[in-house]
């Protein structure tokens, strides 16, 4: 697999793990004992800090790539072994 490829499988893999990581810790402003600003949805967070999820994604997501590269260079899962229609 030449790298460029293995990177852009990386980079899905951090995409979607993106989704995984958002709703942990999170706080609403009623959880964190806030007062709500005018016109703010009650679900919304009470605080968002961006370097903790992108920590968060890419432990994640480079957990999620090394499974992928290790059955990649190992075969323990094969397209063949997934059709199961013959």
């Amino acid at each position: 697999m030449k790298w460029q490829s293995a990177l852009a499988i990386y980079m899905l893999f951090w995409a979607f793990s993106v989704f995984l990581v958002l709703p942990f810790g999170v706080k609403t402003s009623e959880e964190a004992g806030v007062d709500l600003v005018p016109g703010q949805a009650q679900s919304a967070p009470h605080e968002f800090n961006a370097k903790r999820v992108m920590l968060r994604t890419t432990i994640v997501a480079t957990v999620l790539f090394a499974i992928f590269w290790l059955n990649y260079m190992f075969g323990w899962v094969t397209a063949d072994m997934l059709d199961w229609a013959h």
